[in-house]
């Protein structure tokens, strides 16, 4: 696997050229960006991101309102407050260089602290992201689906992890995933490791890992208002706590099981319901928004922000997808 690695390694901007200390900020921030989210769609976030913030003390000087609209877009916005908030952490402290120190810090879950250890630290961690739980579930042929399997997959990575070089091998096993070993038509013909690979010699390769089947998500109903004053419109401030949290975001009345109408507008106003509107899948549920537009001054606490810098307020994709809605139907 080393071998394959250093012949075939992708060139990405968050890591360091062979034989350079890997920086420790830029893993991290890869490692938390890279989480549900693909490689494409994280390599201009991410250089923006440093670019504006090229160092932990820049991140932990930063406003909290100013990191949250850089994140918007990327999902997940707890990560981007416990970003800001173990970056405080670490330039007051110190950077932890271990698994466990690094798993004090918030944000750092269990996959996050193998990471950084590993590939900016040289500790041995076992490192296991989506592409490292399919090359080892098809090494090893496991029957039992996710999420069930994660332990076995888990000790089984933690068989092969070297001693030496264990951010090479994580992150060789990563790349092995995303180019080779791929969820479907995997190419096993240019896989180093087929000679080992029992998936490989059962003929499916691709049945492998097994999932359980999902459970449907249930469906929410809300309402997003567009209420335009002066060629601005009114946002508010999502609750720090929560989904979206701390997020500006259009206002928008209570997410329920049946469409709530024009309940918790923001104004008394003449609404104009569009006949669009705005379909957006988080992990628990589907919400179907309906739009409503108007015009008025609005009688609650926001921020007027003007329609023709609407892109400035890094609103959150469901939000920015429903603005753009608005704006064409208003």
């Amino acid at each position: 696997m080393l071998e394959w690695y250093d012949a075939h390694r992708r060139d990405l901007p968050w890591r360091s050229p062979p034989g350079e200390t890997p920086d420790p900020y830029r893993v991290w921030v890869s490692e938390v960006m890279l989480q549900q989210t693909t490689v494409a769609t994280v390599r201009p976030r991410f250089e923006a991101w440093v670019t504006r913030w090229p160092s932990v003390a820049a991140l932990a000087a930063a406003g909290e309102a100013e990191v949250m609209a850089a994140w918007a877009g990327l999902g997940y916005y707890a990560r981007a407050r416990n970003l800001r908030a173990a970056a405080a952490r670490i330039a007051s402290d110190g950077f932890p260089r271990t698994e466990a120190g690094l798993r004090a810090l918030p944000g750092f879950g269990a996959y996050t602290a193998a990471a950084v250890a590993a590939i900016a630290f040289g500790e041995r961690a076992v490192v296991v992201d989506a592409n490292v739980e399919r090359v080892v579930s098809r090494l090893h042929a496991i029957e039992t689906p996710l999420p069930q399997s994660r332990p076995a997959i888990r000790d089984a990575a933690d068989a092969l992890t070297p001693a030496a070089r264990a951010g090479d091998f994580a992150q060789g096993m990563m790349d092995l995933g995303a180019t080779i070993c791929s969820p479907k038509r995997p190419r096993c013909l240019l896989c180093p490791v087929r000679p080992w690979c029992d998936a490989y010699a059962s003929g499916e390769p691709d049945r492998y890992p097994l999932k359980a089947p999902k459970a449907d998500r249930p469906q929410r109903h809300g309402t997003v208002f567009w209420l335009e004053h002066q060629g601005r419109v009114l946002l508010h401030r999502r609750p720090a706590r929560g989904l979206l949290g701390g997020m500006r975001a259009l206002p928008t009345g209570p997410w329920e099981a049946e469409p709530p109408g024009l309940a918790g507008a923001p104004a008394e106003t003449p609404w104009r319901l569009l006949p669009d509107s705005v379909e957006h899948g988080f992990t628990h549920f589907r919400l179907t928004l309906a739009l409503a537009a108007g015009e008025g001054t609005g009688h609650e606490a926001g921020e007027w922000w003007p329609i023709d810098d609407l892109a400035g307020a890094g609103l959150p994709t469901v939000f920015a997808r429903a603005a753009e809605a608005l704006r064409r139907g208003r």
